[in-house]
């Protein structure tokens, strides 16, 4: 399947999930910002769910940026893959992150996330890679003690959806590639989110 934008995935994932729209106040969908925004609003607008943002930042390779060893999440929850130089350089990374986690927060972010106790959560990211970002999420979720977790993506690689099912209650991935290279592999037009586009459809959703 190739999905023509972040949009057209959410709509067309929210299809795949409808039994949880008959569950009526007891859902929220988290989105990983930035990139799972827009997929998780439609899936959120589709399911008549409650929805926010979940800020999390990759710990990236510093000779790649675009791989990374880990993840941090916006209450300091830790996923470490691997991280094959000093301690020092881990912790400037780490720090690095907290400072632009703190700034997405504060500009993206206007209000609390939902309460999760004893709610269904609904993780949404545009895809999943290693899956160090996602596991940083369904960490910080189950701190918050869910009735339920649900992870769900357009894309992402066989052996992470596996994982994924035996770590949360549900998953619901789409596409599998069996040459699985990136995320934008599934989509016809593909964008780094700005900050503005979070900003407006979060604005979108309170006008709803």
């Amino acid at each position: 399947m190739m999905f023509k934008d972040r949009e057209h995935a959410g709509k067309t994932l929210a299809k795949k999930l409808e039994e949880y729209r008959e569950e009526d106040g007891d859902v929220v969908v988290l989105a990983i910002a930035k990139g799972g925004t827009r997929v998780g609003y439609e899936i959120a607008k589709a399911l008549k769910a409650d929805f926010s943002i979940l800020v999390i930042r990759k710990l990236p390779f510093p000779y790649n940026p675009e791989a990374g060893f880990g993840a941090i999440a916006e209450d300091g929850t830790e996923v470490l893959v691997q991280g094959p130089f000093s301690q020092n350089k881990i912790n400037e990374i780490k720090e690095k992150q907290r400072e632009e986690i703190k700034r997405r927060l504060k500009k993206l972010r206007d209000s609390p996330i939902p309460k999760l106790e004893d709610k269904t959560v609904i993780l949404v990211d545009d895809g999943i890679a290693t899956g160090s970002t996602m596991k940083a999420a369904v960490q910080y979720c189950k701190k918050n003690n869910p009735k339920k977790i649900v992870v769900t993506s357009p894309v992402s690689s066989s052996e992470a959806k596996r994982e994924f099912e035996d770590l949360v209650d549900d998953v619901h991935i789409l596409e599998t590639p069996d040459r699985f290279r990136a995320v934008a592999q599934v989509y016809q037009n593909w964008h780094d989110v700005t900050d503005q586009e979070v900003i407006e459809i979060m604005q979108k959703w309170r006008n709803n």
